[in-house]
């Protein structure tokens, strides 16, 4: 019996553009979820005019929120619901060590370099990068380099919480920020 699992035989699923899915309106899977920020990503005319810089706070701006009625679902299932964050990082700036609640999210390097760090290490995020998170991933987003750089983030559901992991980080709820 051979054991590889599907990810050692094909590999990264975000790696393999035929298996992914065209975006829908309001997406419900990983897959359509990630061709939503691909499609977004790739309409450079509709979010770079929104984008700021401030040296003294992480810049963030909601694109759309999709109530969870209003989100699709396959017959049977619950709709779902999200939102869709556009964010920037001046170089030095970062997200502190958190998680997202419950919800999942993915995020899309949209321009620059990000360094994403888990208790698994670092990973450096160039432009065009995605990387796809459940609920509890936690990490921390950094922008490391030289230049500025811009991220797209989707949460879904949409983002009620994101907890800090540091005990000088205790958050209030006004202090929930996409990252």
């Amino acid at each position: 019996m051979n054991s590889d699992s599907d990810l050692q035989i094909a590999g990264d699923i975000l790696e393999v553009q035929h298996l992914l899915q065209p975006a829908r309106k309001h997406p419900s899977t990983v897959a359509e979820f990630v061709g939503l920020a691909r499609t977004i990503a790739a309409d450079r005319e509709q979010w770079a005019p929104l984008v700021r810089y401030d040296a003294t706070t992480r810049w963030y701006h909601r694109l759309r929120a999709v109530p969870q009625a209003l989100g699709s679902a396959r017959a049977g299932e619950t709709p779902l619901g999200y939102e869709v964050w556009l964010l920037s990082w001046v170089p030095g700036q970062g997200s502190g060590m958190h998680d997202h609640g419950l919800s999942s999210g993915v995020l899309t390097v949209l321009e620059g370099e990000l360094t994403e760090r888990t208790e698994r290490g670092s990973r450096s995020l160039g432009s065009g990068a995605q990387r796809v998170f459940a609920p509890g991933y936690v990490h921390e987003v950094v922008n490391d380099s030289l230049e500025p750089a811009v991220s797209l983030h989707i949460y879904y559901p949409g983002l009620t919480e994101m907890p800090m992991h540091a005990a000088q980080c205790a958050p209030t709820a006004a202090d929930v920020v996409p990252a």
